[in-house]
């Protein structure tokens, strides 16, 4: 099967991005998203927990229009029925969430599908569903920008699934400039970074100097 739309940017790209408003400078996801793409971002995540449902709509229209222009992958997290009417390129669950095979039905097979994942046990099973694009690995780090997170993984098991399973993933988890290239030499191809870009003062700059730290 042909990859799906949007996995190109995926796999050849460093840097996974995510929105999290409440660190953003008093920006907006659509000003972020905007300062992401200008950067050189290839996927974003939009994730949100806690807004009302027609502010996320109206967010994510604005964000797919930004991102189709600029041929970015645009994923939300968890809201499969937002991501199925903005048209998003794909959506992103947890263990928790709902059913992996279930979300596949739904959302056919022209998206992506991302499933986090925090022990061997759970990357196994997410190759064996099947219908796994790409699966999220960490947290590596300590992070606080999940109120839900579990204990941080740290580099045992990334640098297991780095050796035993061909599955596109991505590292997540109090990721930043400073250990970013640290998770590089563990196995990741890509990481995800939250706080530490969103939250800089030129966001496209702090990408940048991130992109210098992952390839001295």
């Amino acid at each position: 099967m042909a990859p799906r739309k949007g996995m190109a940017n995926f796999l050849s790209t460093d840097i996974y991005a995510l929105t999290d408003e409440e660190h953003s400078l008093g920006r907006n996801n659509v000003e972020v998203a905007e300062l992401l793409i200008a950067g050189g971002i290839k996927v974003i995540q939009y994730r949100e927990k806690y807004k009302k449902a027609g502010k996320m709509y109206d967010e994510c229209l604005k964000i797919r229009e930004l991102t189709k222009k600029a041929g970015v992958t645009f994923v939300i997290n968890d809201h499969i029925d937002l991501a199925l009417m903005i048209g998003a390129d794909g959506v992103h669950v947890g263990q928790e969430d709902l059913p992996p095979v279930k979300v596949r039905e739904l959302i056919g097979n022209d998206m992506i599908l991302g499933l986090s994942t925090h022990s061997p046990e759970q990357a196994r099973a997410a190759v064996e569903i099947g219908c796994i694009d790409y699966i999220g690995v960490g947290p590596i780090f300590p992070t606080t920008t999940k109120k839900d997170v579990c204990q941080a993984v740290g580099f045992e098991y990334l640098e297991y699934v780095a050796k035993n399973h061909d599955v596109p993933f991505v590292a997540i988890g109090g990721i930043k400039e400073h250990n970013a290239r640290e998770v590089k030499q563990h196995g990741a191809k890509m990481v995800a970074i939250v706080t530490d870009i969103v939250g800089a003062v030129d966001i496209p700059a702090k990408i940048n100097t991130i992109r210098k730290a992952l390839n001295p």
